[in-house]
């Protein structure tokens, strides 16, 4: 029985997908070597662990899967002819996975000694988990915010004002967790969230009118609403780097965060508290817009961040009604 079904999606990050592979590579004590002399091999055996691999490639153009079949042909590699998004991708091999638990991880995301054992270990031993996130560290080693509270309109509108440096109500206060104890949370971030199949099975898959943002933060909430746990695991720690898909058209990704958080609301909350949220950005986005032009008064780098900055608040303005 496979215990573990890791799912890597991809797109033109080749080579921060080969640093993801070699860490698993590090982690199952597989050799890059031994892989390529037993192509297509089963399931790895690490220690009392059963595990699998699959590689999900949303038609990069970098030659991620050229490296993917010459470098790890251990794993299962599905290529999509065209970017599906994250929801679907996930979704395409979860359906072909058979783990107890599936993992999904970004490519960006370098798996320390250990994580996935404690991942593993920790759902066996709390058997109302339905899912549970990683300790997520930045390159530079520094905790990595990863945990949040279940979005709402009030949360919501105290981020968008930066309120939350006088006093936290829409992020967690992580820096003040203990790293040897897991707690309980509402989401977790999906670089690295381990799913219960079984919970799967009952609450349904990732949803997959989401494109990109806010999948995870849905499916946590299904969970929790059907009677599962959510928690972080401080013991299971990953290197992320972070937004390295998403950067490459930053621009339109900006636009999909907010796509998909205004989606989130009306698929539970309603029509009428999407509205609402439509109207928090746009309150929050014109004093935004207004003070952009002050921005080339700025030296660079700094000036340019801010005028781009202010240029995809006013896309987010224009394309508000059509959310």
């Amino acid at each position: 029985m496979v215990d573990l079904s890791i799912i890597i999606v991809s797109w033109n990050t080749r080579d921060l997908l080969a640093e993801c592979l070699q860490s698993l590579c590090t982690t199952l004590d597989t050799s890059a070597q031994l892989a390529a002399q037993a192509p297509r091999l089963p399931p790895l055996d690490r220690g009392d662990l059963c595990i699998e691999v699959w590689t999900v490639d949303n038609a990069s153009t970098d030659g991620s899967v050229q490296l993917v079949r010459e470098r790890f042909p251990w794993t299962r590699l599905i290529e999509n002819q065209e970017n599906t998004g994250f929801a679907r991708a996930n979704n395409r091999a979860i359906r072909q996975s058979s783990g107890r638990y599936v993992l999904l991880l970004n490519p960006d995301t370098q798996i320390r000694p250990g994580a996935l054992e404690s991942l593993v270990h920790f759902m066996d031993e709390h058997p109302e988990a339905g899912a549970a996130g990683a300790q997520i560290l930045n390159p530079d080693e520094t905790l990595q915010t990863s945990c949040y509270p279940a979005p709402t309109l009030t949360r919501e509108l105290w981020r968008m004002l930066h309120l939350d440096a006088l006093w936290l109500h829409g992020e967690y206060r992580m820096a003040d967790w203990s790293l040897d104890k897991p707690r309980e949370i509402e989401a977790a971030l999906g670089a690295c969230l381990i799913l219960r199949t079984k919970a799967l099975n009952q609450v349904g898959l990732l949803d997959e009118s989401y494109f990109m943002y806010s999948e995870e933060i849905d499916l946590c909430h299904r969970l929790r609403q059907a009677g599962w746990h959510v928690y972080w695991v401080p013991q299971a720690r990953v290197l992320h780097h972070g937004g390295q898909s998403t950067r490459q058209v930053a621009t339109a990704m900006f636009l999909r965060l907010y796509q998909g958080k205004i989606r989130y609301f009306r698929k539970h909350y309603g029509q009428s508290s999407a509205r609402l949220y439509k109207l928090i950005l746009l309150l929050s986005s014109l004093p935004r817009l207004l003070l952009g032009p002050l921005a080339r008064l700025e030296r660079p780098p700094h000036r340019q961040r801010h005028l781009a900055l202010a240029g995809n608040y006013r896309r987010l303005i224009t394309a508000l009604p059509e959310m």
